[in-house]
């Protein structure tokens, strides 16, 4: 399978405390048990699925942060639902189509395409970063830097790695007379190993950026 990195929701107003504690006991295995004196009086501790059902209603979705249009109420969702039933085999009525894709977030019409990667897994959405690929950066920053990756993270420290990695990234550019794949979007399509693998780490750091700075972590899913 291979490791995906995906944006975490983050926390409303409010609930940035209660946000941390909950992911703290759900990231440790830590979900709190009555006492024997707490079973006696009747009390009730939240089980796992509330913790996280909690977490959830609480939590701003990173579609909204990179700014994705959404079914039925962005127009431009709505043109791209119907543009979608215009190549179907038109099963079911417009309508229906539309219906059943309400509430739909379409990432590749986003505004903020620091959110939405390049390299990103097929079976994942679209801001979802195939951090597996990572891998054949080892040699370019080094394997510390590279298995970091694989550890979930909150905000702070999903902004203070991607701007390390920018920082090994701007060095080993500015050495090698390739500070333009810095703004570049796509891939090269030709060009050297360090090329290919210089724009996968500037593609993760700002991802990693972006999300850090907007107040959003990742799972490491593997």
């Amino acid at each position: 399978m291979g490791l995906d990195m995906r944006p975490m929701g983050k926390p409303k107003p409010g609930f940035e405390k209660r946000f941390d504690e909950i992911f703290q006991m759900i990231q440790k295995d830590r979900i709190p048990v009555p006492t024997f004196f707490e079973k006696l009086m009747g009390k009730k501790l939240p089980t796992r699925d509330e913790l996280l059902k909690e977490w959830f209603d609480n939590t701003i979705k990173t579609y909204e942060t990179i700014r994705a249009p959404q079914v039925g109420r962005d127009a431009e969702a709505d043109d791209w639902v119907k543009a979608k039933y215009a190549e179907s085999n038109k099963s079911v009525s417009e309508q229906e189509f539309m219906q059943g894709h309400a509430g739909f977030y379409v990432i590749e019409l986003a505004k903020e395409t620091d959110g939405v990667p390049v390299y990103v897994s097929f079976n994942q959405d679209e801001n979802v970063f195939r951090g597996q690929i990572l891998n054949d950066c080892v040699g370019l920053i080094g394997k510390d830097l590279v298995d970091e990756a694989w550890e979930t993270k909150l905000a702070a420290d999903t902004l203070d790695y991607g701007k390390r990695l920018m920082k090994v990234a701007d060095e080993i550019a500015s050495q090698n007379n390739l500070v333009f794949l810095k703004d570049q979007r796509l891939p090269p399509n030709e060009g050297s190993g360090i090329e290919q693998q210089l724009h996968i780490v500037y593609s993760l750091a700002k991802w990693l950026i972006f999300y850090g700075k907007n107040g959003h972590g990742y799972e490491a899913d593997f």
